[in-house]
């Protein structure tokens, strides 16, 4: 596991690599979906190549040309899951270069006349070219594209492992590598969790975003080719519930405006309403509430995992409003107690 401490603005990072299963061999493909239909695929298709929709007719004159694909050297040819491209050497009019044929599945033979083609497969992210050709007699060699590929699962806990609602995760894929004008490039994003990611082996750097603000975490995962790594985010937030209230417990007042601020006093949030629910990075804030052009203000702590009420009372200002209680249970929403 990796950690990296940080404000409450930019939470600590950490990965746990909780599992890492080897490819199996023979005709199955270790990322398939499973029977009870989890995890979910994501494979987006190649536009960097072809500015056709469809490729032209097959050739008269064409010949059989076999091609495998392959996790690694040493494993079998995959038998499902493969883009298959094939591309003229000889860029058109407009530059780009047009496409011949084109297949999903497993292993394929494609008919093609005589002549050069860059041949193209693409297993998710992952994806292998070379440049073949086709001889006019003789024989015609088999093509073997060897993908180096592996798979990442990405999850995320808060805490210690307060289970987070599929709905408020997302993970964005760049690659580990710093270009010139300072940024990572971006693989994908806004990846749900238990997504198979399929791609060349190699290290990532992976960002779960947990909500919309400030909870964000950041880990750099390694990807191997032929494995399915199971990848376990723990993020440093909890989700917070304010309103405000006439007595503890009370019914929450309508039409009030809230503002949530950090230690240092940079607004993190705004909102409208009888309550305001956000998700916010461990750390001291302040909530600002404001109703009839009246202000109550209180200071409280998030806990990673630990999601809580605050609530404000109005017959308290600023300098009597209590802290939220640690509480026993990571899960259990925190009440406000009187001050004596």
């Amino acid at each position: 596991m990796t950690r990296k401490t940080s404000t409450a603005a930019f939470a600590a990072a950490s990965a746990l690599l909780i599992a890492m299963m080897p490819a199996t061999a023979g005709a199955v493909d270790p990322f398939a979906t499973s029977p009870t239909g989890q995890p979910k695929l994501k494979l987006p298709g190649i536009n960097s190549f072809s500015p056709n929709p469809e490729p032209p007719p097959v050739p008269k004159d064409g010949r059989i040309v076999r091609c495998d694909a392959k996790l690694t050297a040493d494993s079998a040819a995959m038998q499902s899951g493969i883009s298959w491209h094939v591309f003229s050497t000889i860029p058109g009019q407009d530059g780009k270069l047009q496409l011949i044929a084109a297949f999903d599945g497993g292993s394929h033979s494609f008919r093609l006349a005589p002549g050069e083609y860059f041949l193209n497969a693409a297993f998710g992210r992952a994806t292998a070219t070379k440049r073949v050709t086709v001889p006019a007699s003789g024989d015609v060699p088999n093509q073997e594209l060897v993908l180096d590929a592996g798979g990442i699962v990405l999850h995320a806990v808060s805490g210690n492992d307060t289970k987070i609602p599929d709905k408020d995760l997302k993970f964005s894929v760049y690659t580990n590598d710093v270009q010139d004008d300072g940024e990572r490039g971006l693989v994908m994003q806004d990846v749900a969790p238990n997504t198979i990611i399929r791609l060349n082996s190699g290290t990532y750097h992976v960002v779960s975003t947990y909500g919309s603000l400030n909870a964000v975490i950041r880990a750099d995962i390694q990807v191997a080719a032929g494995k399915l790594t199971q990848a376990t985010i723990q993020h440093r937030a909890a989700r917070i519930t304010f309103k405000l209230v006439s007595s503890v417990g009370g019914e929450a007042i309508a039409d009030t405006a809230w503002s949530i601020l950090t230690s240092s006093g940079d607004i993190v949030s705004e909102n409208v309403g009888a309550f305001a629910t956000m998700v916010l990075a461990e750390g001291n804030y302040t909530a600002v509430a404001r109703n009839k052009d009246k202000i109550y203000q209180r200071d409280f702590d998030v806990k990673a995992g630990r999601n809580a009420d605050v609530e404000l009372l109005l017959s308290r200002d600023a300098a009597t409003q209590n802290q939220i209680p640690a509480g026993n249970a990571p899960n259990a929403a925190s009440e406000m107690t009187t001050p004596d």
